[in-house]
């Protein structure tokens, strides 16, 4: 992050009932839109946000958010690519769009009443799915392509260099990779059913949140599995951050963050943790690669920073509202978005305003 947390209230118990609300709230662009946030993601130096309603909110610094009219029912999943400025919407109406930061929106499919579950994007390629297919474009390709899988797909995420796409679903996930000639895939077994799936940042490890509260992950030139399990509630939220790198994950009282550094990653080994929520559950967690600052959100809204680190302390970002939180990002230039399931939002940059 270009600049240092100001948050206040440093934590010295570690038994809260809640937090009372922060300067930095109170110097923060505060919005009630009246629909839930669903799902936020970093677009350059902007972030962009769904709602239930089928907007689509654009967060720029120094400029008024824009407000997009965009899906007919709910944002479903969000996803950003950078290399066009533009994010990637599926939603309960069906629509699969792309709107660019500068608020055009472009429908790319409809699968009628089914819904876009899932979306992804990659260099030069980006993809959504529905029900159990995954579909696929390609520059330069005319027509899409279309995966099938053995049941709903429940998450979709490239490599970093667009060449693998991993599905999760039930019984595992599916490894396609892109030949000469066509894509041919691998399957990862593992008994129940896999929703959000991503890659380490090397490619080398796969991960999926499973329906239980576990995690599961397969490292790739052995199948190796790697259970990551003793979550106290569902895992709907994960992030890659830190220099080790870390997996940070929410579905504890803390942010739990595995360890992917050395040939074996977290296997046999204890993760780190950060940002502890007393008897509240972490709900949402956001950082960036490279740097070991790491912010959660918990079940009664309050928003803690912290360090994957041993003895670090925790830092009171926002203060409980009584609405868990939903979505958090964060731009390089630490410009923070927090949105609850009430639909309030905070827009605020961290250390202040540049003068």
């Amino acid at each position: 992050m270009s600049s240092g947390m100001t948050a206040e209230a440093v934590r010295t118990n570690p038994r809260r009932a809640c937090f009372a609300s922060t300067q930095l709230e109170r110097e923060g662009l505060s919005l009630d839109t009246g629909a839930p946030v669903t799902s936020s993601v970093v677009v350059g130096s902007s972030i962009a946000a769904g709602l239930g309603d089928g907007t689509i909110l654009i967060f720029e610094p120094d400029s008024p958010p824009k407000m997009l009219e965009a899906h007919h029912g709910a944002v479903l999943c969000i996803t950003a690519d950078p290399e066009t400025n533009s994010i990637y919407t599926g939603g309960d109406d069906g629509r699969f769009l792309r709107t660019s930061l500068d608020g055009t929106v472009e429908e790319i499919a409809s699968f009628g009443s089914r819904w876009v579950d899932c979306v992804a994007a990659g260099p030069k390629l980006f993809a959504c799915s529905s029900g159990k297919t995954a579909t696929v474009w390609s520059e330069g390709e005319t027509q899409p392509l279309k995966f099938e899988h053995p049941s709903t797909v429940g998450g979709l995420a490239f490599d970093a260099n667009g060449r693998r796409l991993a599905v999760g679903h039930y019984g595992g996930a599916t490894i396609w990779e892109r030949g000469s000639r066509r894509w041919e895939s691998t399957n990862l077994k593992w008994k129940g059913s896999h929703g959000a799936v991503t890659f380490s940042p090397d490619g080398k490890c796969v991960v999926t949140s499973m329906n239980e509260n576990a995690l599961h992950g397969w490292r790739l030139r052995d199948k190796a599995d790697m259970r990551m399990s003793g979550y106290p509630a569902k895992v709907k939220n994960f992030i890659w951050m830190g220099s080790a790198p870390f997996l940070a994950t929410s579905g504890a009282d803390e942010a739990i963050c595995w360890p992917f550094d050395g040939k074996d990653g977290p296997m046999g080994r204890s993760p780190a943790t950060c940002c502890y929520g007393g008897k509240q559950v972490c709900t949402a967690v956001t950082g960036m690669l490279g740097h070991d600052a790491l912010l959660a959100g918990f079940a009664d809204g309050a928003v803690l920073a912290g360090r994957a680190s041993e003895d670090a302390e925790d830092f009171v970002v926002k203060g409980s509202s009584g609405s868990p939180i939903a979505a958090l990002a964060i731009t390089s230039d630490a410009w923070l978005f927090i949105g609850e399931e009430s639909g309030r939002i905070l827009w605020v940059r961290l250390g202040g305003s540049e003068k």
